[in-house]
């Protein structure tokens, strides 16, 4: 039997790279997948991405919602509510980076990325806590960073951020743990998507793979293999914990 079998699981920002390889991850474990993107552009990827889901044989929909609006974000749980039937697990991984040094970075940069970054985490949260409570029982599943828990010269708002989903998560554990509910966070260290392809390169490339242990970028799939334990029973006793997945960066 598979590990998410009958399950019905909530990923955002899964249009690509992390988000993308979760979805598919949690598909094969047998889970029903809903799953947003917000631009335009990334809509002829979604259906492709809805497409591949329902060939592993479960129910898959694709959503052009926006996590950091919170009315967009009730609108979309209330109607994977009602075509799935409940939520049980949820993976906010919706996310953006607009790196920049304090003296140059700007409030409209910073709101954008704490809007998307940290305030998705708390629309999404509220709103899949009520059928999980129904249920007494759920797995929320929140994307922070090993720059949240570390820091990053020229990442301020973005590590702020991922930092918040840290303390937010455990204090959502405290909450919810007598229902059933676990809310737990994983933070990726330097992993192979877009973002980082500029990273992997040359001298800087170079630099950046000997300051990680194992001597390696992460892939994506080895983040979704994170979610994947923490979104299934085999997880069962663990709560408001932060799971690095970033080859050792953070020792």
């Amino acid at each position: 039997m598979k590990l998410l079998e009958g399950k019905v699981a909530i990923v955002t920002g899964a249009a690509r790279g992390i988000g993308e390889s979760i979805a598919k991850r949690l598909a094969e474990q047998g889970a029903n997948v809903a799953f947003t993107f917000v631009s335009d552009s990334s809509a002829e990827k979604a259906q492709k991405l809805e497409a591949t889901l329902q060939s592993y044989g479960v129910q898959a929909k694709a959503y052009q919602s926006n996590a950091g609006d919170f009315a967009a974000s009730e609108a979309f749980v209330t109607d994977v509510v009602k075509n799935f039937g409940t939520v049980d697990i949820c993976v906010n991984n919706a996310g953006i980076s607009k790196d920049n040094l304090l003296l140059r970075l700007t409030p409209e940069q910073w709101d954008d990325v704490m809007d998307i970054n940290l305030k998705s985490v708390f629309n999404m949260t509220k709103q899949v806590i009520r059928p999980m409570m129904k249920a007494k029982k759920g797995s929320i599943i929140n994307m922070s960073s090993i720059i949240g828990v570390r820091g990053n010269a020229g990442q301020s708002s973005y590590a702020a951020s991922k930092a918040g989903i840290i303390g937010f998560t455990k204090s959502v554990a405290h909450e919810l743990g007598s229902r059933n509910i676990r809310c737990n966070a994983i933070a990726p260290g330097f992993i192979e998507t877009d973002m980082t392809h500029y990273l992997q390169d040359g001298d800087a490339g170079k630099a950046f793979m000997e300051k990680i242990p194992l001597g390696r970028f992460g892939k994506a799939e080895e983040v979704a293999d994170a979610t994947l334990f923490l979104a299934s029973d085999l997880s069962s006793y663990i709560t408001g914990q932060v799971i690095s997945t970033c080859g050792g960066l953070n020792i």
